[in-house]
């Protein structure tokens, strides 16, 4: 059973969080972190020439839709006492 969690820890690496701690910033971290890991897959199979770059670049695309999806789901960058307005109109008050 530790060689599988071995090997999944490999596989899979995950760096510990260490910004602000707020549900929603640690699922996106996740999400971030396994987009970056999978990128990093696309990237080897490409220079491998296991897949061709239009592929490597369209599947990278899905991957970016996917997280900028997930950031808007979870209100990342969002101020939700800012009253509608963004960060930039509430400096220049």
């Amino acid at each position: 059973m530790a060689a599988n969690r071995d090997k999944e820890d490999f596989l899979y690496p995950r760096s510990p969080y260490r910004g602000k701690v707020k549900p929603e910033n640690l699922v996106f971290n996740a999400n971030l972190q396994e987009f970056a890991q999978r990128v990093s897959y696309i990237c080897n199979l490409e220079t491998g020439g296991k897949i061709a770059p239009e592929e490597a670049y369209e599947q990278i695309k899905a991957l970016w839709k996917e997280l900028r999806q997930s950031k808007k789901q979870l209100g990342i960058g969002e101020n939700p006492f800012a009253g509608g307005s963004d960060d930039k109109e509430n400096k220049n008050e």
